[in-house]
């Protein structure tokens, strides 16, 4: 267990095991890198003769895993539950400089003596089949001089949390975080909108050259990563340690154009009613969030405290397990919700793999995407407890693309429950802000996506051709329609908000895989929402142990981002809209 496991005041060591371990030592300190090669080495003694030692062998891997994945989350959490103190982000970097580069060496060394014995004993039990696909690409990859590279990429990847982390704003008097300052772009007057709008846009302003120089070290390193291992670029090299075994980089570009040709003219419709209802000639940036008739901004709580037992309610309402689930994770203390000051922008949740708990982390500030937030990582954190009792640590991790099925699907059957929070009158406001935000949302997967396609295929390009070519695509996508005179300079650097681009490059068209596949549970919950809520659970409880197709086909799914899928769902939502308030 971790050594310091304070988490926002809340000490998760004492949180109980789920299943006995066997392997490691009650007082095993990760902090500590001979105890980390004592174990390590202990399994690499191991004999694998024959299928019995191989079973034992994957389960104390596997219980070493989860131990070392919660002890790095532990020290993540803490850090980006409050990036102003230093303590925590030393304490996270010297974890990522001196043991995690033990831990890549050691995790390739496992897995080459472990194929060696697959090979030797012979395929065995078939429902090893995927974790050995995934073990054998990572060994392809695998250079021991790319060790220090990722170590680099990691350490850039804290300093940008800490960057963004730390801004904060003036507005109206008073020190606001940008989450905070974001919940204003609901109100309805329109000044105080543009006002709030602007000084974020300052403020990001402010670091914009940190953070090119920061993204161009990123850059950098990462096309070093991919040559050393083989591949003709970076993105090559992720769609590999990603395990995209069933999509290519042309099925992504496919989807770009499809949803470019189904979705710009949606927007488009959406936008001008918006404008004609607001009497406007034309829409500038901070006039898409508000209510477009001048009602009131929704509020799912009024004082902090009710925020929680307020979405409590919603899930005991969509179902008695899953209520239970998160009044759990609220008695346990294993949710940060609230912005604060020194708090990562952002929201996420993050499986605590020895205890088999999920942990959710957001920056609540008062507005209704506060919902959709909780709701979307409330998925993730269902997944995790569903496939909790799986032995492998692997299989309790699904692939990315069915984990945002996993989330987004639950913002549409949990929001069928949200009159415990709005009324009825609002319920029918937010059905029409849902199927914008929907909208607006696979435009910007498309764009976002095809933004990462051009940095690694071109990256010998200057800070001034990315700012370019991020405007060219956001226009592709739809922006031209908001009249942006005057904010060229901020629209230019608006692209370094998105933490993806350098926490987690290519990790973009999951979210529109998956929002497909959620629209689709959602016409199957229209029909029958018994039977799509229990497709649904069968398929979480199954986490990564089945191809990609097949977890979509337990839910009752096809596993498609075709063009034909973006025309369906373009199809759904413009009904949606029509029909909304």
């Amino acid at each position: 267990m971790p050594q310091d496991a304070g988490v926002n005041g809340v000490d998760i060591s004492r949180l109980p095991l789920a299943y006995e371990q066997r392997f490691i030592p009650e007082q095993a300190n990760f902090n500590d890198s001979e105890q980390v090669k004592k174990l390590y080495d202990d399994l690499l003694g191991r004999s694998l003769a024959d299928a019995d030692e191989m079973e034992a062998f994957l389960q104390h891997r596997s219980e070493l895993e989860a131990a070392v994945r919660q002890h790095r989350a532990v020290l993540y959490i803490r850090m980006t539950c409050q990036t102003d103190d230093a303590e925590r982000a030393a304490a996270y970097r010297r974890f990522i400089e001196r043991i995690q580069p033990l831990l890549d060496d050691y995790v390739h060394r496992l897995n080459t003596i472990y194929l060696d014995a697959r090979r030797r004993i012979g395929d065995g039990d078939a429902y090893y089949a995927v974790y050995d696909r995934h073990i054998e690409a990572d060994a392809a990859i695998f250079r021991e001089k790319n060790i220090p590279l990722q170590t680099q990429e990691a350490v850039l990847s804290q300093d940008y949390q800490t960057v963004t982390g730390g801004l904060t704003a003036t507005f109206e008097g008073q020190e606001v975080t940008l989450s905070q300052l974001g919940a204003y772009l609901y109100e309805t007057e329109r000044d105080r909108r543009e006002t709030a709008w602007r000084v974020m846009a300052e403020c990001y302003q402010q670091v914009s050259d940190k953070l090119d120089a920061l993204f161009d070290q990123m850059l950098n390193l990462r096309g070093r990563i991919a040559r050393n291992a083989g591949f003709a670029d970076y993105r090559d090299y992720k769609f590999c340690q990603y395990h995209r075994f069933d999509y290519t980089p042309d099925d992504c570009k496919t989807f770009h154009d499809a949803v470019q040709d189904e979705l710009v003219p949606l927007q488009r419709r959406m936008w001008q009613r918006r404008a004609e209802e607001m009497g406007l000639s034309s829409l500038r940036p901070w006039d898409l969030m508000t209510d477009p008739k001048g009602r009131p901004p929704l509020k799912p709580f009024e004082r902090p405290e009710h925020f929680i037992p307020a979405i409590r309610t919603v899930f005991e309402r969509l179902d008695a397990d899953l209520g239970r689930q998160f009044a759990q994770m609220q008695e346990l203390g294993l949710l940060d919700l609230l912005s604060r000051k020194g708090k990562a922008p952002g929201g996420y949740q993050c499986t605590l793999d020895e205890f088999r708990k999920p942990f959710i982390f957001m920056n609540a500030a008062g507005s209704d995407d506060d919902v959709r937030v909780l709701l979307h990582e409330g998925g993730h954190a269902f997944h995790s407890l569903a496939c909790a009792a799986l032995p492998l640590t692997d299989y309790r991790h699904a692939p990315m693309e069915f984990c945002e099925v996993a989330s987004m699907s639950m913002e549409r059957l949990a929001g069928t429950r949200l009159d415990a929070i709005y009324t009825a009158d609002q319920l029918r406001r937010r059905r029409r802000h849902v199927a914008e935000m929907t909208v607006r949302l696979l435009l910007s997967v498309a764009a976002n996506d095809a933004f990462q396609h051009w940095l690694y295929e071109t990256p010998d390009h200057t800070p001034q051709q990315r700012r370019e070519k991020w405007i060219e695509l956001q226009d592709r996508f739809g922006q031209n329609a908001l009249d942006w005179s005057g904010l060229e300079q901020w629209r230019a650097t608006m692209w370094q908000r998105i933490l993806h681009f350098f926490q987690a490059p290519f990790y973009y068209i999951e979210y529109g895989i998956a929002q497909l596949a959620a629209l689709g549970l959602w016409r199957r919950a229209l029909n029958d929402f018994d039977a799509a809520l229990r497709d649904y659970k069968a398929a979480l409880s199954l986490g990564g142990s089945r191809p990609l197709p097949e977890l979509f086909a337990a839910a009752g799914l096809s596993f498609d981002f075709s063009r034909d899928a973006v025309r369906q769902a373009a199809e759904l939502l413009s009904a949606e809209w029509q029909e909304a308030d």
